[in-house]
């Protein structure tokens, strides 16, 4: 019986699935890159918002604080989006006949909200906390990247699941001391800008007993651990108004109120510091913080 299939049939077959390997290696990369392209994150596109508000405008160049607009970031799992009023609480009084505010006093007269378009938008079975995330020590630029330099708002970081993944490994590389949450220029400390803490003691909230200065406390009188205990400081009279009674009683009969001293520690790397502020903020383990039900509720 006469063969079907020429010898070189052999070598065409064995080409064939090698070929089909590398189309689907191929493919599977393909898909890989586009779901982590800007195409599918919506990262650095800027979308047409109905007010083109510039975020570099009012808090570079005005020096609007984020908790003005986003009054529930320190508070509440949504930073919030700020209502027509506070837009009004300027715009009443300057621009007011700009063009480009219509959408504003429109929304103020009729008091329909504004239809902002989100710009950093979870899924729906993420679970993200701001409180959370603002009391422990993660500053604004660390997500939503230097928006005091954004003429319009975009997206800096993917916000897909092995970014947020990569800090919830390693926090200590971008924890800060929360006086400096809302300081969008804040690199973290170097040997040339050392950064010193301590812990006041107080008793305020676990992330705030923890004092950071950029200046060295051995040389600044401003320090509470320099001024601590100091009888010139803690016994040091009022002086009367004119015309106000003399009979009120002087400071140096009150008892004065105690003061700690403050210990501090220099820091300069971020790692430092940061593995520092673990432990002061009471920060979950690595391990921990990379379970499934910390974002998936």
């Amino acid at each position: 019986m006469a063969q079907v299939f020429d010898r070189s049939s052999n070598a065409l077959a064995r080409a064939s699935l090698v070929l089909t390997g590398l189309i689907v290696i191929a493919l599977g990369v393909a898909l890989n890159y586009l779901q982590r392209s800007p195409w599918v994150t919506k990262q650095g596109q800027r979308p047409d918002q109905p007010v083109p508000f510039s975020h570099k405008h009012h808090v570079e160049g005005l020096g609007l604080q984020c908790q003005y607009c986003h009054t529930s970031v320190e508070k509440s799992a949504y930073a919030g989006i700020p209502p027509t009023k506070t837009c009004m609480n300027c715009h009443s009084q300057i621009w007011t006949n700009a063009q480009i505010l219509e959408p504003v006093r429109e929304s103020w007269a009729t008091g329909k909200s504004i239809q902002w378009i989100r710009v950093h938008d979870l899924p729906d079975y993420v679970y993200f906390n701001h409180e959370i995330h603002v009391n422990k020590g993660i500053g604004c630029s660390s997500c939503h990247g230097r928006v005091d330099q954004m003429p319009l708002m975009y997206a800096e970081n993917t916000l897909q699941m092995e970014w947020c993944l990569n800090c919830h490994r390693d926090p200590a590389k971008n924890l800060r001391p929360t006086s400096e949450i809302y300081n969008m220029a804040w690199e973290g400390p170097s040997s040339d800008k050392p950064v010193w803490c301590g812990t006041t003691g107080a008793g305020s909230a676990t992330a705030q007993q923890v004092n950071c200065t950029t200046q060295d406390p051995l040389k600044s009188e401003a320090s509470l651990g320099f001024l601590a205990n100091r009888p010139q400081f803690a016994q040091m009279e009022m002086p009367a108004k004119p015309g106000a009674a003399t009979d009120a009683k002087p400071m140096s009969d009150a008892p004065a109120m105690p003061m700690l001293p403050i210990k501090y520690q220099k820091f300069d790397s971020q790692r430092a510091l940061g593995y520092y502020l673990m432990d002061k903020y009471h920060i979950r383990t690595a391990n921990e913080l990379s379970s499934c039900e910390v974002c998936h509720r």
